[in-house]
């Protein structure tokens, strides 16, 4: 039985609240016609008319602060957010006007107080009425009892009546509560829509957002890179660089060791020097220090010197790019001579870096048996890693590998000129 009236009494103030903005314009343009009246400015605005274009004019002028004030009532009473529209400031001084005005957020916004907004008014002081009349039907044996005796001597079927006129007012109050609610899901709709962002505008939002999000991800994952090759290269790969030159030195200085314990530790000594090597290109793999000491070329040139085919590279940067960019660079090009030497049996391999305008360009060329395509997964490729990979920094990755050679891989990241 509550139901009907739970909420209804946030609603009905949102409501008022409403009813008495509007009210409060309707005064400052009445105190506008007052001012024009008491200086006899009349024949300067042509009479009625030109009265009427001053109004509107005001009301124009004045709908950024009455924006500003929707969007308080929205915000203290229902507990409703409204955005901003993008490029438009909440309270904008003279010189935003004009863009105001111009822009279709302004637009929006005057449809909302000129056309949208008095409807829901009207609605509002229908349901005031409401409340009003269905609080005193109901209540109508109160006031019954303060009425003289004599009138209720006079009447003597006023009990029934008022019975009625009491289910008659309690069926009204509950008219009333749901009809509330319904009134401020509209008005809180129609506020949202016309008052604030477009539905366009919040979408781009929110992918501004996300890919501000995606980037804030992704900086993190290569930070937290860094920081484990930095405690592999400075913890567990000194230590063991350590456990090898002590294995080495009790190799070469205990020769009274039996044949035995010499195996022992020339087995040691060889599983040491394995692990640093293990260790040094997982390192190498997660983020190289190199890459972050001297860039891309250095970098680039010591993968193509560990690989068993001749790589020409060359690296043609004004400056140096994002650590992002460059870090996805790096992994591109490392893993795509890695798939040319297990999987193209090529005999030679080109990288070409070099930025053109806003582009990091990455071409990585072999003359291998070619074949190779994105979504080949089971042929070993990596390819479609690769793509996902430049794609998480929004760039393109486009693969040409005919049957026969040459294989073509083409990379091309965002890099801020």
């Amino acid at each position: 039985m509550r139901r009907p009236f739970q909420g209804a009494g946030r609603a009905t103030a949102l409501l008022a609240a409403g009813v008495a903005v509007l009210l409060g314009g309707l005064l400052a343009v009445g105190l506008l016609w007052a001012l024009l009246a008491a200086f006899s400015l009349w024949s300067i605005v042509s009479g009625w008319a030109g009265a009427w274009v001053v109004a509107v004019v005001a009301a124009v002028a004045a709908a950024p602060l009455l924006t500003w004030t929707q969007r308080q009532r929205f915000r203290l009473l229902s507990g409703v957010g409204i955005a901003v529209p993008e490029g438009l400031a909440e309270r904008p001084g003279l010189r935003g006007m004009v863009l105001w005005l111009r822009s279709a957020a302004g637009r929006r916004q005057l449809r909302y107080h000129f056309l949208a907004g008095p409807l829901i008014v009207l609605g509002g002081a229908l349901m005031l009425a409401c409340w009003v009349a269905g609080a005193a039907a109901a209540t109508v044996y109160l006031w019954i009892w303060v009425t003289p005796t004599h009138w209720r001597i006079d009447n003597p079927g006023y009990t029934t009546t008022a019975a009625y006129v009491t289910v008659a007012g309690v069926a009204l109050l509950y008219g009333t509560g749901w009809f509330t609610k319904a009134l401020a899901r509209v008005d809180t709709a129609a506020a949202r829509t016309l008052l604030g962002p477009s539905r366009e505008e919040q979408l781009a939002r929110r992918v501004t957002d996300l890919a501000d999000s995606r980037a804030s991800v992704i900086d993190a994952a290569d930070a937290e890179r860094r920081r484990i090759e930095r405690d592999l290269h400075d913890g567990a790969q000194q230590r063991l660089v350590a456990l090898a030159v002590n294995l080495g030195l009790a190799k070469a200085t205990l020769g009274d060791l039996s044949d035995e314990a010499r195996a022992v530790i020339d087995d040691a000594h060889r599983e040491a020097k394995e692990a640093i090597t293990e260790l040094g290109n997982l390192v190498r793999g997660l983020h190289p220090a190199v890459l972050e000491d001297r860039g891309l070329d250095a970098a680039l040139s010591g993968i193509a010197a560990r690989l068993p085919i001749p790589v020409r590279v060359a690296v043609d940067l004004p400056r140096r790019p994002l650590p992002t960019i460059e870090a996805v660079a790096y992994f591109v090009v490392s893993e795509a001579l890695t798939n040319v030497v297990k999987h193209a049996r090529a005999t030679r391999a080109e990288v070409i870096v070099e930025q053109i305008g806003g582009t990091l360009l990455v071409v990585v060329t072999d003359d291998g048996v070619g074949g190779a395509e994105l979504g080949a997964a089971t042929q070993g490729t990596g390819l479609a890693g690769l793509a996902k990979r430049v794609a998480s920094v929004d760039g393109t990755l486009s693969c040409h590998s005919p049957v026969g050679g040459p294989t073509v891989i083409t990379v091309e990241l965002p890099c801020a000129p």
